[in-house]
C-alpha cells in the first residue's frame, strides 16, 4: 500500500501570524492564496524583500507592537492603541513615554516577577 502525503496548507492569516506581520500590509498574491508549510518555511529562512520591509518598518500587528513596547496586548488596548503601528510610531511612543505606557510597563514587570516567583516555588516543591 502506497501512502502519499498531502501538502498541508494554511490560510494567509495564519501564515501572517506565524511570520509576525500584519496581513493587510502583505502583497495581494499572499493575501489571496494559501501557504504550504514548505512555502512558510522558505519565507522564514529566505524572506523576500517585502517581508523584510514589513518586519523592519511595519505596520506591525498588536502582538509585535506589545512586545516592542514591553506591555501586554490588553495593556495596549487600555492605552487606546487599537490600530497597527509602524516602527516609527513605536519609537515615537518610546520617546514620548506617555503615562499609560509607563504604567503598563510597570504592570508587565510585576506580572513577570510574580510568574518567576511562582515558577521558583513550584520548582522548590518538586525537589
Amino acid at each position: 500500500m502506497k501512502s502519499h502525503q498531502s501538502t498541508q496548507t494554511m490560510k494567509p492569516a495564519t501564515a501572517a501570524k506565524k511570520l509576525g506581520v500584519y496581513l493587510p500590509a502583505t502583497p495581494a498574491e499572499f493575501q489571496e492564496g494559501v501557504v504550504s508549510r514548505a512555502e512558510l518555511s522558505e519565507l522564514q529562512t529566505n524572506p523576500p524583500q517585502w517581508l523584510q520591509d514589513l518586519r523592519h518598518n511595519g505596520p506591525h500587528p498588536r502582538p509585535v507592537v506589545a512586545a516592542r513596547l514591553g506591555v501586554s496586548i490588553a495593556g495596549l488596548a487600555r492605552g487606546g492603541v487599537t490600530e497597527p503601528l509602524t516602527t516609527e510610531q513605536i519609537e515615537a511612543l518610546r520617546e514620548d513615554k506617555p503615562e499609560w505606557l509607563e504604567k503598563e510597563r510597570a504592570t508587565q514587570a510585576e506580572v513577570r516577577k510574580e510568574n518567576a516567583r511562582i515558577k521558583e516555588k513550584k520548582k522548590a516543591q518538586e525537589d
